[in-house]
């Protein structure tokens, strides 16, 4: 059990080192809820932004936009699809759930989710906010811009 849990924490410390190096890496880690495994995986994943036309455009290949049903001309959005990339959904779902729990507590820095959690449940909130996170994500990638704390108003 000691050997095991030497091999995680060895794993540990090499992803951590490995999201480090990057000037990337060290950008998207500073978005709440962005670690240094989801940093590494995005890297690795999506190595050039121009992929993609616009951060909605990687949140939806990521799997994190609504199903779409449309009958009689009239569209209904349902929850999110298990199409996409699941472990990058999977991260940034966890991460937001972490980024929840702490606004629940004390949610003075980010009103914009205080005021969905007031309306929706917690997880529906942090698929909201791995949404949005994913679109910060892509908008940092394409131009290069560091992550800004949003201004309380």
């Amino acid at each position: 059990m000691r050997m095991v849990k030497e091999q995680i924490l060895e794993n540990d410390r090499r992803i951590l080192a490995s999201a480090r190096e990057t000037e990337l890496g060290r950008r998207l880690m500073e978005i709440p809820g962005v670690g240094p495994l989801l940093a590494s995986a995005i890297a690795a994943t999506v190595p050039d932004p121009a992929i993609f036309r616009s951060g909605p455009n990687l949140a939806a290949w990521i799997g994190l936009v609504p199903r779409q049903n449309f009958s009689g001309g009239k569209e209904r959005l349902g929850g999110i699809t298990k199409a996409g990339h699941q472990y990058l959904r999977q991260m940034l779902i966890v991460g937001a759930m972490a980024v929840v729990r702490y606004a629940e507590r004390n949610g003075a820095k980010r009103p914009w989710l205080v005021q969905l959690l007031a309306r929706r449940k917690a997880k529906v909130a942090a698929v909201a906010l791995a949404n949005k996170n994913a679109r910060m994500i892509w908008a940092m990638m394409a131009s290069g811009d560091r992550y800004r704390e949003p201004q309380i108003a």
